[in-house]
């Protein structure tokens, strides 16, 4: 938020992907009042999205939706975001690629374009260690008691 020129509420945001983080953020940034959009390729996530009662888009249409974005988040691991695509995004535009390597952002392109971008790798390790060491210990915990090595 303190990278956005202006308050989360009404703001037009785009997430790639409907993995775990991105549903977790949809349901963040619409708590906070935002507009969102989420791309995906998969029409049953489409589905989904709209439950959590967010815009839809599929893929094709990523170009298009990100024209009119002010928060681009992707959480895709994979080149999404080439220079065709980040030369069409609006002068102010925030991109976060939120995404594991190789990411989904070509920031190279996107500096030499005028294209902020931010790369937040390891979140929320960063920023709330203990309450991800937390989650991350709760997940070793129930996959061992899925298979039976732990009670």
């Amino acid at each position: 938020m303190e990278e956005l020129p202006c308050t989360i509420h009404g703001t037009k945001c785009l997430i790639t992907g409907f993995g775990r983080v991105a549903k977790v953020l949809t349901k963040t940034l619409l708590a906070l009042g935002a507009d969102v959009t989420v791309c995906v390729r998969k029409y049953a996530d489409m589905a989904w999205i709209k439950i959590y009662g967010a815009k839809a888009a599929h893929t094709s249409q990523l170009e298009q939706e990100a024209q009119k974005c002010e928060l681009l988040v992707n959480t895709v691991p994979a080149m999404l975001f080439n220079e065709r695509i980040l030369s069409g995004l609006r002068k102010d535009c925030l991109v976060i690629d939120l995404a594991s390597k190789p990411g989904g952002v070509d920031f190279d392109t996107a500096q030499s374009l005028g294209v902020k971008a931010i790369w937040a790798l390891s979140l929320p390790g960063k920023v709330a260690p203990i309450s991800s060491g937390g989650i991350i210990c709760d997940t070793i915990l129930n996959i061992l008691r899925e298979r039976g090595l732990a009670s």
